[in-house]
């Protein structure tokens, strides 16, 4: 019986391709939110489930932080995805017929200066794939979305240009979430572990609880803070760092922050993506 790995969109979207770079094995499960994506896994609907995190150019996903604490889900995996971006048109439309592109309004901007080069107008669409399944269907051949080459082979259309994105580096960072854990040492990369805590009430408590970390040697990669309960006194940190917590210097840092925090929980210990730096 073939797997299954669930994602935000619908088919062809980056998360789509994110899909099928790391689980080509797997039948992508298209999913309308975040908090379906959690549901299908949690469900059995499907084995996995694919959310990005945060991307190079627009920073943090939104709601994806506040999300997984409560979905009851676990990391297995990190995967990094670079943004190609690529106008696409019907089959026997040419560049110079194409008079608009649509696109998700985050995509836009990226392709400013070829848009502008080329005459063509941005029009906003809700998905990059959703705009690429419309323009297959209307079938219009001044007409183009701005999507992936994945959506293209999806939906029958032609890439009249590839690659046009202004930012040579745009990636966006995807977690594969599973409903059970997996803390075996896998990867040639090392492991990384993420969690989120809140720190007591006492002065100085995010000094002292990251003080073990820098004690112990242990590189923290990311710390994020966001509000909690709809309070402006109730702040959760959502933290990476590398290493396994079995690693001696590891397991000390986090004993030093339980100590300062009033709730703490391990999210998922992975390997690191071979592309990470």
């Amino acid at each position: 019986m073939t797997q299954k790995i669930a994602f935000q969109g619908e088919l062809g979207a980056y998360s789509h391709q994110a899909c099928h770079t790391a689980r080509p094995d797997h039948e992508a499960l298209p999913c309308s939110s975040f908090e379906d994506v959690f549901q299908a896994v949690t469900s059995g609907q499907a084995d996995l489930g694919m959310l990005p995190v945060e991307n190079t150019t627009y920073g943090r996903v939104a709601d994806i932080h506040r999300l997984l604490p409560e979905s009851g889900l676990r990391i297995i995996d990190e995967v990094f995805v670079r943004v190609h971006v690529n106008l696409l048109g019907v089959p026997g439309a040419k560049l110079e017929d194409v008079t608009e592109a649509h696109s998700h309004l985050v995509l836009l901007p990226q392709c400013a200066t070829f848009l502008r080069d080329h005459n063509i107008q941005g029009r906003v669409s809700s998905d990059n794939a959703r705009a690429a399944r419309e323009i297959a269907q209307r079938g219009e051949a001044n007409v183009a979305a701005l999507a992936s080459e994945l959506a293209a082979d999806i939906y029958g259309l032609n890439v009249l240009a590839r690659h046009i994105e202004e930012t040579d580096n745009n990636t966006t960072r995807f977690l594969i979430m599973s409903k059970e854990g997996d803390t075996t040492r896998r990867g040639d990369k090392g492991m990384i572990t993420s969690f989120v805590f809140q720190v007591r009430n006492i002065p100085a408590a995010l000094y002292k609880a990251m003080g073990g970390f820098a004690t112990n040697g242990v590189n923290m990669t990311k710390l994020e803070s966001y509000m909690v309960g709809g309070s402006f006194t109730a702040t959760q940190f959502y933290a990476d760092i590398v290493g396994h917590p079995e690693d001696e210097n590891v397991a000390h840092a986090l004993d030093e922050l339980a100590f300062f925090t009033s709730e703490l929980q391990i999210l998922g210990v992975y390997p690191a993506d071979r592309t990470r730096t």
